[in-house]
């Protein structure tokens, strides 16, 4: 189908780099990204091809969370390479046999959008991974996540994942393991470690119980 090499893959975008500009042909007709969603958060995540077991039901997962994810700001946006007469053929047959209709986009890509963004590892095949971009409302991407074909994903965890970086974002602090449900700081954050040592030992002098250590402290907000 498309075959990427090693010059393919140099430049790929990393966490941290803008998204890189580009128009994309999608169930909803033809949007620009990342212009079209500036002011939004952005989820966009590929998965292998339409009219697949594991990924009707990533769809299902995705659009019953869609609610959700609009609640915090943000917007999902699906891809594979398959046509967009494919990709409405698969939403009218999840909707007709699964009671569940796709609200978001599907972008319908010939794979080089795939190809830019990294989602097709050659030792995986021609089709796209499970990949996962959370790009923030200036178009910056913030998280990748990649799963490969046989594993589903959690769509909890892109939802924990979005909410994390804007309470960060929000809050100036860092989020532990599985927040808010951290076993052991439950929804307790991160305070950022100083950033000299004047600052480090004052911290130590004045550590309460909040503090394990003047570089390992916490906070409710």
């Amino acid at each position: 189908m498309c075959e990427n090499t090693e010059d393919d893959m140099v430049g790929l975008p990393l966490i941290g780099d803008r998204f890189p500009e580009m128009v994309v042909k999608t169930t909803h007709g033809t949007i620009e990204l990342p212009k079209d969603y500036a002011g939004k958060w952005m989820v966009l995540f590929s998965h292998p091809a339409d009219f697949t077991p594991v990924c009707t039901t990533e769809f299902i997962g995705f659009a019953k969370k869609n609610a959700e994810f609009e609640q915090m700001g943000a917007k999902l946006i699906g891809l594979s390479i398959d046509q967009v007469h494919s990709h409405i053929k698969w939403v009218e047959w999840i909707e007709e046999h699964m009671d569940v209709k796709i609200p978001f986009p599907i972008i319908a890509d010939t794979g080089n959008v795939a190809i830019q963004l990294g989602m097709i590892h050659p030792n995986k095949g021609s089709n796209t991974v499970r990949a996962v971009f959370i790009v923030d409302p200036v178009g910056v991407i913030r998280l990748i996540i990649y799963y490969p074909q046989e594993i589903g994903r959690s769509i909890d965890e892109v939802l924990r994942a979005v909410k994390a970086l804007q309470f960060a974002d929000k809050n100036h602090v860092s989020t532990p393991e599985n927040w808010p449900n951290n076993d052991f700081l439950k929804d307790r954050v991160i305070v950022p470690p100083p950033s000299d040592y004047k600052t480090a030992m004052e911290r130590k002098k004045s550590m309460g119980k909040d503090c394990y250590d003047w570089w390992f402290c916490t906070k409710k907000v």
